[in-house]
């Protein structure tokens, strides 16, 4: 099976709320976020030792009284095509399943959706979601994948899977118009988080760790104006 963890954190207490996980990490990733803090595991995954299958269900069996599930996180996860089949072997195994994911896949999106492979679903929203913006906040020239992002939020809005949305919130990429203009796009959605950017941690754009953040209280206010789109929004 072609799945590759080249990061693993045994236990995670925060990668999914009320839940305690294992969070793997994937390399490889078809956007370029300039505030990206896993730059290495995108553009130099080689520095990183395959972890094998094998020691991953090992620790996760182990400690099966305590652990509720993964979190599969990355790089990006759908960029995988046998993201299906591993998914079944952990839920043959009895262990619940989160997708964090930036959206370009739907088609794969559907098939974990239809077949009830995951609980819970992560889904970045990296800016509003005209090209201009997108593209700026997401490194990418392709305008399908953006076609792409749009088609994964109708999808999982409409699933019964549980979910959230979720945007990285960086002063330069992002004013308040462009944070109502995402929860409008998600009206009713079930939860939409906003996460101030953190400048301590290393970004693929070097010049990203000079930028100053929000204060908490502009990121607390940007979410109490969301909350007239979707009532469940919420900030970190």
């Amino acid at each position: 099976m072609n799945i590759t963890v080249k990061q693993m954190i045994g236990t995670s207490l925060i990668d999914w709320e009320g839940k305690i996980v294992s969070t793997l990490y994937v390399p490889s990733c078809n956007f370029r976020c300039p505030f990206c803090y896993n730059c290495d595991l995108i553009l130099r995954p080689d520095n990183f030792k395959n972890i094998p299958q094998k020691e991953i269900d090992s620790y996760l069996l182990e400690r099966k009284d305590f652990i509720d599930g993964i979190c599969m996180s990355g790089g990006e996860p759908t960029l995988y095509p046998d993201l299906p089949s591993y998914f079944k072997e952990i839920k043959n195994k009895g262990f619940l399943i989160k997708l964090d994911t930036n959206g370009t896949n739907p088609k794969l999106l559907e098939d974990l959706l239809k077949f009830r492979l995951i609980d819970y679903i992560a889904m970045d929203i990296k800016s509003s979601l005209d090209f201009d913006c997108y593209s700026k906040a997401a490194g990418i020239k392709d305008k399908i994948l953006l076609e792409r992002v749009k088609d994964s939020i109708t999808l999982i809005m409409n699933s019964e899977t549980d979910y959230e949305f979720r945007t990285t919130v960086v002063p330069v990429l992002h004013t308040e118009e462009n944070i109502i203009e995402i929860a409008k796009y998600i009206s009713g959605a079930k939860k939409y988080v906003l996460q101030n950017f953190s400048p301590l941690e290393k970004t693929l754009d070097p010049s990203f760790q000079k930028i100053k953040p929000y204060s908490d209280e502009k990121i607390q206010e940007l979410s109490e104006k969301a909350k007239k789109y979707v009532p469940n929004c919420c900030w970190r």
